[in-house]
């Protein structure tokens, strides 16, 4: 039975111990409610969380851990001559007979007794059926994947057969336990507690595995490379090593790339905080409410458009209008028809950059703007000062810790932009205050670094963490002091 079909059973299940449960609760009340402790459908849930929760862990569990025993089952039974071989190869291996195994299902009964006495070209008839290989298979490929065929599907019928009874049993105990005076409210709530605290600790431990995961790989990165060299150098050229290199040769200075980062950022927020803000001012202050309702979705709808459209926007129109336009203003002035701006450049990534960061700007600034209290608002106007007054001297100093707290949290996102800056302002490190030339940022060495065949030994590779670290490092700044802002600066109104 397919995963997809246990699922559907244990809904099943589930929904029949709920309706049962929920029958026997108004049964045993005489359908009065107040003769129970909980409602009936507190009853019905007991019995369907003990029906469905103990089999879909065990189902989880199952299918997390039985692929793991499967394999290296059969990798025990390789030819002891392929066990030998690196752990590269034996993956490669048991790649070729996981891809066996999975079409051997296609074959018939002739064509998997050809295949065996070597009658049949596996390669070839796989191919016809769907599943290529990447090489020739040998005769213990042939055999492994039988073995993972047969040992696959015994451990589905067991799995099968486990959660079903499990799911039954548990149905059963919860029809069992329903009682006029059993607390199913308070163990359904329970449950639902255990499920939100498990749902908060996931991004908590995610964070966590991140963090550690980068901090592991920078540390190897900074046993061969001095972080002094790392965080003060002004160069960057890192010499790729081939795969399998551990060549140290190179200079990683971080400098050019965080002078990169910080001054694309800064000109996109040059661009995003005046228009973002002046248009949440409006529509928080001046739009008519139908207005509103259709300006902020469509302002909006620019924070959901892929950055990669950004980029190609920057590309193609962006970049080069700017560039056709310095060189039509400077031979005008100079009679020189040279362009002065480049199509790649900082200048053409911080204005694409701060259209994108618009709708972040916009929306948080307005939501903070109109949390400001009304009453505070009429106040200011019937002591006679304008609207605008009322803006420049009430409402905004009063939104200011909110809205600083909102534009740095927006610079945080502009620092991790990544595909802008790659179409938009180039790929070379360096430190130039021109803004007219093209620069790079962090983010885009992190992917340079980790693109193409290169293995986690070289500081050529390792680099990447220790990037990812710091940047890390500066985002989370960022939004620790932001909360700073927020918290410190908040008036409360009453």
């Amino acid at each position: 039975m397919s995963t997809s079909l246990i699922l559907l059973s244990l809904l099943v299940i589930g929904i029949a111990a709920y309706v049962m449960a929920s029958s026997r609760a108004n049964a045993l009340s005489g359908g009065k409610s107040s003769n129970l402790h909980s409602r009936p459908g507190y009853y019905g849930s007991y019995a369907a969380v003990w029906a469905m929760l103990p089999s879909l862990i065990v189902l989880a569990l199952w299918l997390s851990i039985s692929p793991s025993i499967i394999e290296t089952s059969i990798r025990g039974a390789f030819p002891d001559e392929v066990k030998a071989q690196p752990a590269a190869t034996q993956n490669l291996n048991y790649g070729m007979v996981s891809a066996i195994a999975r079409g051997l299902p296609k074959l018939t009964a002739e064509e998997v007794a050809g295949i065996t006495d070597g009658s049949i070209d596996i390669q070839a008839k796989l191919g016809e059926k769907g599943v290529p290989l990447a090489g020739a298979a040998e005769p213990y490929m042939i055999e492994g994947a039988k073995n993972l065929t047969a040992k696959t599907a015994v451990s589905r019928l067991v799995m099968t057969g486990v959660v079903l009874l499990l799911a039954v049993a548990g149905a059963a105990y919860g029809l069992r336990s329903v009682a006029p005076r059993f607390r199913a409210r308070n163990q359904v709530e329970r449950v639902m507690l255990w499920g939100l605290i498990v749902a908060s600790s996931i991004a908590i431990l995610t964070t966590i595995g991140i963090v550690l995961s980068m901090l592991s790989e920078a540390a190897r990165f900074f046993a061969m490379v001095p972080a002094s060299d790392f965080f003060f150098g002004t160069v960057w050229d890192p010499r790729f090593a081939g795969a399998g290199g551990t060549s140290t040769e190179g200079q990683f200075g971080l400098i050019p790339l965080l002078a990169g980062t910080l001054y694309i950022g800064f000109v996109a927020m040059l661009v995003a905080v005046p228009v973002g803000l002046f248009a949440a001012i409006y529509m928080a202050e001046y739009a008519s409410p139908r207005l509103r309702s259709l300006a902020k979705p469509l302002l909006e709808v620019l924070a959901g458009i892929p950055t990669i459209v950004y980029g190609f926007f920057a590309l193609v129109t962006v970049g080069p209008f700017l560039r056709d336009l310095s060189q039509q203003v400077n031979g005008l002035v100079t009679g020189n028809y040279m362009n002065f701006i480049q199509a790649q450049s900082v200048l053409t990534a911080g204005i694409v950059m701060g259209i994108m960061l618009i709708p972040y700007v916009s929306s948080l600034s307005d939501d903070i703007i109109t949390a400001v209290p009304r009453a505070m608002r009429d106040g200011s106007l019937g002591l006679g000062a304008t609207r605008s007054e009322t803006i420049k001297k009430v409402i905004l100093p009063a939104a200011l810790p909110g809205i600083v707290g909102a534009l740095l949290m927006t610079a945080s996102r502009a620092i991790g932009e990544t595909m802008i800056v790659v179409l938009a302002a180039g790929v070379a490190a360096r430190i130039d205050i021109n803004p007219f030339e093209p620069m790079t940022t962090v983010t885009v060495k992190i992917v340079s670094q980790l693109t193409g065949d290169l293995e986690f030994t070289s500081p050529q590779t390792l680099v990447a963490f220790a990037l990812g670290i710091t940047l890390f490092c500066i985002t989370l700044c960022l939004n620790i002091y932001a909360l700073y802002i927020v918290r410190k600066y908040r008036e409360q109104y009453e």
